[in-house]
């Protein structure tokens, strides 16, 4: 039941982060809940390994290469998934960083 609801709330913080962001394209609810389950599983299988590959880039330059990294993840996603465009890589950057607050505002509203 908790990872329905959070793959609910993953779906309506990507459905409200691309209608924030203008150079964001969803075309619908359905096309949401595919790039939060593919976001999802890009964040769970592939990112830790490219963030272990690229430590020594990310500890020179303090840690500010993972926004490079979650950007190029988005631009990934919106490769794979049909409906989702980003117009590019600093669109993809704000659309990562609005959909980690958005998320996070939507987790405090629901209850344990």
């Amino acid at each position: 039941m908790r990872f329905l609801m959070t793959i609910l709330l993953n779906t309506i913080a990507v459905f409200v982060t691309a209608h924030i962001l203008p150079g964001v394209h969803l075309d619908n609810f359905s096309t949401a809940l595919v790039v939060a389950i593919a976001f999802g599983a890009i964040n769970t299988f592939i990112r830790p390994i490219i963030f272990l590959l690229t430590l020594p880039i990310n500890i020179l330059t303090l840690g500010l290469f993972s926004f490079v990294i979650l950007g190029l993840l988005v631009l990934l996603v919106s490769a794979v998934v049909p409906g989702f465009y980003v117009l590019g890589f600093w669109w993809a950057v704000a659309f990562a960083l609005v959909l980690a607050v958005t998320n996070s505002v939507l987790s405090l509203l629901v209850p344990k």
